[in-house]
């Protein structure tokens, strides 16, 4: 008897040895360059640097972000514009997504599926300054396809950065629902035909309730994206987007506080506090959505 728990002792030992093992490098990976660097960005933040020199000031960078007119209004400007710039991709991704995995997924183009999901998805591997050059070059009022200054206006500039964002990234949605979709059970589809039911009828009765928590999961991959997004605004807008700062969201708020821009001296602590903000901002964010929402998002039983 003693013996046999010793064997089952050392089983359990030798196989939270393996699993240690080969989980330590990922685990090593991720402290290093995933938690590290939110600690490190903490501890700068409670310190200025004058001469040379760092004193601890504690909250004091935090204080001067939400009560300098100056730097409070670039925030909460920049915050505003970043929700608007979320909405947009929100608003016509999903659905554009879905339309296109719909169509991929359907018997009209099933023996060219795998060329139409490559065409779709080819976007999202080009480099952000490759699109941004691109859309620069079709929207441009000189030789461009449009005789209106999309960029240099303040009510399009916006929402013209957001189109040209989704064209790059709707390929990452559109696989999220086109492996959903191709995952339901096809005997459930196959009854369903039998019953008569139409196709459009089919998708919407039976595929649609059954891919539902690919929603959620989408909305708060975008949500994370866009609140860290700053690639194409600033390969077009530059650290000081316009015009006027209508294009100024958080990451290139972040940007020039950190690095400075132009005439814009950066400071590196403040920086570090506004990209904690940032992070925090984001992080309480998701996990309200997740407490909140994502648990009540169930895929529909058959």
């Amino acid at each position: 008897m003693e013996t046999r728990k010793n064997n089952s002792f050392h089983n359990t030992a030798a196989k939270y040895r393996y699993l240690l093992l080969f989980t330590l490098p990922a685990l090593l990976f991720y402290v290093v360059f995933a938690v590290y660097p939110l600690f490190a960005t903490f501890f700068i933040s409670v310190f200025q640097t004058e001469g040379g020199e760092r004193s601890f000031i504690g909250l004091d960078n935090y204080v001067y972000l939400f009560t300098d007119p100056t730097q409070s209004g670039q925030f909460w400007h920049a915050l505003l514009n970043n929700l608007e710039f979320f909405a947009i991709h929100l608003i016509v991704q999903i659905p554009v997504a879905l339309l296109m995995a719909a169509l991929i997924t359907s018997d009209a183009v099933r023996r060219l599926t795998g060329f139409y999901r490559t065409i779709l998805f080819i976007p999202a591997t080009l480099s952000v300054v490759i699109v941004g050059f691109i859309w620069r070059m079709i929207i441009s009022p000189l030789w461009g396809i449009v005789g209106f200054p999309l960029l240099g206006t303040e009510a399009t500039a916006l929402p013209t950065l957001s189109f040209m964002s989704i064209w790059e990234w709707i390929g990452i949605p559109m696989i999220f629902l086109y492996t959903a979709l191709i995952a339901i059970p096809k005997d459930i589809l196959e009854a369903a035909r039998v019953d008569g039911a139409s196709g459009m009828r089919t998708f919407w009765g039976i595929k649609f309730p059954l891919i539902t928590p690919q929603f959620g999961l989408i909305t708060i991959l975008t949500f994370i994206w866009t609140m860290n997004g700053f690639d194409i605004i600033y390969s077009l807008m530059g650290g000081a987007p316009g015009p006027n700062y209508s294009t100024d969201i958080l990451g290139t708020f972040f940007f020039r506080s950190f690095f400075g821009y132009n005439n814009i001296i950066g400071d590196a602590d403040f920086g570090a506090a506004v990209a904690t903000v940032i992070f925090l901002f984001i992080l309480i964010c998701t996990a309200g959505y997740f407490v909140v929402l994502q648990r009540r998002l169930r895929p529909h039983e058959l």
